[in-house]
């Protein structure tokens, strides 16, 4: 699959602190989803949040920060 750090994606479920989320990314042509955890320092990340992965362990799993800072 490649090197997924750095590739952006979006929370289709709530990421956050003790719990384990979901998020969409585009790859190899089309949107696959991961399991999605915090990347050390987040708190909680809302759906629809665009994120950028910081960390990919193999299969499915992703650790994931905003992209942009919230308003």
């Amino acid at each position: 699959m490649g090197d997924m750090v750095g590739m952006s994606g979006r929370v289709t479920g709530v990421v956050g602190p003790g719990m384990v989320g979901e998020v969409i990314v585009r790859i190899r042509g089309g949107a696959e989803h991961f399991l999605a955890h915090p990347a050390p320092g987040e708190g909680r990340i809302a759906v629809g949040t665009v994120v950028t992965v910081v960390e990919y362990l193999p299969p499915r799993t992703v650790y994931v920060m905003a992209a942009y800072p919230a308003d």
